[in-house]
């Protein structure tokens, strides 16, 4: 978290200019990545998309859905040298704040519940398990489950 004490981060909307350092953080950071083009639809159909800048750098990256009092986290992400040091937490509470300010009630996200680091951090939250959607995700051995997390706002 000393990283975050000695310098700022600055939150602003992402802009079809980032869309290359995003997709090079995401390849890293996911061995099944969303794509390019995933990033630009999400930009074209108005989503709530926000890069997270450290000196100046995009770090990391997050885009929600809200609709009918109901926010989606669609995917959240902090590059690979960046982890572990609190980058992820702030990311996911301005968020959590950015979902609040449009009128959810609830967040809603999936998570893999083989990522024990994620897991941790909603749970740290108040995140609930309210669901599991069998097969959700992709894996090396065929399918993963995802578990369906809820926060109340």
């Amino acid at each position: 978290m000393s990283a975050l004490a000695s310098r700022a981060l600055t939150y602003r909307s992402m802009r079809m200019g980032d869309l290359d350092r995003v997709s090079e953080i995401e390849r890293r950071v996911y061995a099944f990545p969303w794509t390019h083009g995933n990033f630009a639809d999400s930009l074209g159909a108005g989503y709530v998309c926000t890069v997270l800048e450290h000196d100046d750098a995009v770090v990391g990256y997050g885009i929600l859905t809200v609709a009918a009092g109901e926010s989606h986290l669609l995917n959240i992400s902090i590059d690979a040298p960046w982890q572990g040091k609190g980058f992820g937490r702030a990311l996911l509470l301005h968020h959590i704040d950015l979902a609040r300010v449009r009128g959810a009630r609830m967040l809603l996200l999936e998570v893999r519940p083989s990522n024990v680091v994620a897991k941790g951090l909603y749970e740290s939250l108040a995140f609930e398990r309210i669901a599991v959607r069998r097969g959700y995700y992709p894996a090396p051995d065929g399918r993963e489950d995802a578990l369906l997390l809820m926060l109340k706002l």
